[in-house]
């Protein structure tokens, strides 16, 4: 149910004072007092201004769609990104999702029908889509680097091993001179 900012100011008013205002027919009490304190927290993070409705038609571009998303992985709530981005909270799950499933080419719009061949797989099962030719390249360059920075870290954990080698038996060799110093010492 859609309500009206003059509706949710005055409940969000009434809350403030320690009431609730009467519930509309066809609600659950629990569920009006818990989109209440919902419209409460909304106008202590963003103002009372984030009470009314958005442009529910606005289109997202990919870079403010990766920016959000950049957001939560980052470690914010879903919560609060979706309060102050003024989306619902789902929305913002599916634009994490498909990111993590297909990297920032999920978060690009596909427009058209959708297919009504019901033999095709799941949408978390499909295969990302084939990269362009300049991200193919990027592919190439980026999985060579990796090798190199993985061949790298080998080559330095192998010297920090041979360097705590060498000290261990330096430590060694010198544990034994002091042993047999202070036998020496001992048979005098």
């Amino acid at each position: 149910m859609r309500y009206s900012y003059e509706f949710k100011r005055k409940c969000v008013e009434l809350y403030y004072r320690g009431e609730y205002p009467e519930t509309p027919s066809g609600i659950m009490d629990k569920e009006f007092h818990d989109q209440t304190r919902e419209w409460v927290r909304i106008e202590e993070s963003c103002g009372s201004d984030a009470l009314r409705h958005k442009n529910q038609n606005k289109e997202w571009t990919p870079e403010e769609r990766y920016a959000l998303v950049a957001r939560v992985m980052a470690g914010d709530s879903f919560k609060t990104v979706a309060i102050s981005a003024g989306i619902n909270r789902g929305l913002l799950y599916q634009w994490v999702r498909k990111y993590k499933i297909y990297g920032y080419n999920g978060l690009i719009l596909r427009k058209g029908r959708k297919s009504k061949n019901t033999d095709m797989k799941k949408v978390g099962t499909r295969k990302p889509p084939k990269p362009n030719e300049s991200e193919y390249e990027e592919l190439i360059r980026l999985r060579a680097e990796n090798e190199y920075m993985k061949a790298e870290i080998e080559v330095i954990k192998k010297e920090i091993a041979l360097r705590e080698e060498r000290e261990a038996a330096r430590l060694k060799a010198k544990k034994q001179r002091l042993s047999k110093n202070s036998e020496n010492k001992d048979s005098n």
